[in-house]
């Protein structure tokens, strides 16, 4: 991970100014990180509704924004400004979703184990789609029907048995999984035909996801074969393939964009004779590329002959990716964002633990000092939403910056934040 950062890693809007800093949205990285303070999201809103519009232009109206990824109300928002409908999988997205104006009509609810509070709270406001997974689900649709609660209109939730080279732990489209009804086994045959007989749903067609972070673009392919025969004797309206494109993180990698994406998924169902809708659920390809972490530096550890520590004021309280799945980022002075990168360094956190890494492998420039502000690229996805408050640490504020405008979408959290449960 050495040389100069390269610039596709960062925002769409990202420049180098006059003095070497960054640019993002017309705003100075490091301007923000004084008048804000560290750790700092900041979001690249002209980048966001790009994909966004992208997304829209490459699968048509229905496609979802998986709010996974990174949710606030303005973010929900502003996908749903852009024509995008929102996945939600918990109470909890969906409140954001519903109080940021998004109707519930527009809303995809996933999970493979929802309560009969979150489910009876969908119907309720007649949620757009459930996506049904697992027999004990269709179990409390008819139970909640017979409370007299108006029909959803639900899709089955396959599991296609499709390798999608990712880590264990975000692979969810092989047999063994946690999620929806096998095809290999026929338990999916069996839901199809039990969700049609059933006045209790009315199906409108079947749903696959194999994975997140998938680079190899035939796996979706591959897996929009083995939709496509399971629904074809069922003449279904809908057929999504849920999300998990790619994004690169670090040099050298390469992904598809969501046309790409898009265009190997409809070839492969074309190719299969469906004529159905056809829709995805982008999440990090809609947000990760659009952010940035800006951290200060708080220590410098030279170890000689061993490595160098550089320990910033955040850490796995931020982004827990690299201790959950060994992912790689890269690292960078905003101040000098062309730098050469010629000092190896191990760039961790400030937690109370050895694992609290950021960048086991990073480089940074030689003339880092402490109190230098630090970044890493490509965090706007599974960063602020998969934070923390170990070790009572205050999780970040959040920036939109757009035409030389900086807002805040996500106030930075307060001691008395912490303490609003603290019920004694």
């Amino acid at each position: 991970m050495s040389g100069s950062l390269p610039m596709t890693l960062l925002p769409d809007s990202a420049e180098v100014g006059a003095n070497g800093e960054l640019i993002i949205g017309g705003c100075s990285v490091t301007a923000l990180a004084e008048e804000y303070g560290t750790p700092l999201f900041i979001y690249d809103e002209a980048h966001l509704r790009s994909r966004a519009r992208e997304a829209v232009a490459a699968f048509g109206p229905g496609v979802a924004y998986a709010s996974k990824a990174f949710l606030c109300r303005a973010m929900a928002r502003l996908v749903y400004e852009e024509g995008m409908d929102i996945d939600v999988s918990t109470a909890g997205e969906f409140h954001i979703a519903r109080s940021a104006g998004v109707p519930a009509a527009n809303l995809v609810y996933h999970g493979n184990n929802k309560s009969m509070r979150e489910l009876r709270e969908a119907l309720r406001e007649q949620v757009g789609r459930v996506v049904v997974d697992s027999f004990d689900e269709l179990d409390r649709l008819e139970q909640l029907h017979a409370e007299g609660l108006p029909v959803p209109n639900v899709l089955l939730r396959v599991t296609p048995g499709v390798e999608a080279h990712t880590h264990e732990y975000i692979s969810t489209g092989h047999d063994d999984s946690k999620f929806g009804f096998t095809v290999s086994s026929g338990l999916a045959d069996q839901a199809i035909k039990r969700a049609i007989n059933s006045p209790a749903m009315r199906l409108r067609g079947i749903h696959a996801h194999i994975g997140s972070q998938v680079f190899r673009v035939d796996s979706f392919a591959q897996a929009s074969e083995v939709i496509a025969a399971v629904g074809a004797p069922y003449d279904l309206d809908e057929i999504s393939v849920g999300g998990g494109l790619g994004v690169p993180y670090v040099m050298g990698e390469e992904s598809a964009t969501i046309t790409q994406w898009a265009n190997v998924v409809h070839d492969a169902l074309d190719a299969n004779g469906v004529k159905a809708k056809i829709t995805a659920e982008p999440g990090r390809s809609i947000a990760a590329a659009a952010a940035v972490t800006v951290y200060t530096v708080g220590t410098i550890k030279h170890l000689e002959g061993i490595r160098t520590y550089v320990a910033v004021d955040g850490g796995m309280s931020d982004n827990p990716r690299p201790v959950l799945y060994g992912s790689g980022y890269e690292s960078f002075l905003p101040r000098a964002v062309e730098a050469e990168r010629d000092l190896e360094v191990r760039i961790v956190g400030k937690h109370c633990e050895s694992g609290d890494l950021l960048v086991p492998e990073g480089s940074v420039p030689s003339d880092i000092v402490v109190g230098d502000f630090l970044s890493t690229p490509v965090t706007g996805a599974y960063g602020h939403s998969m934070g923390s408050n170990y070790n009572a640490v205050l999780r970040p504020p959040v920036l939109f910056v757009r035409d030389g405008e900086a807002r805040i979408v996500m106030r930075r959290e307060s001691p008395d934040d912490l303490m609003a449960r603290d019920a004694t």
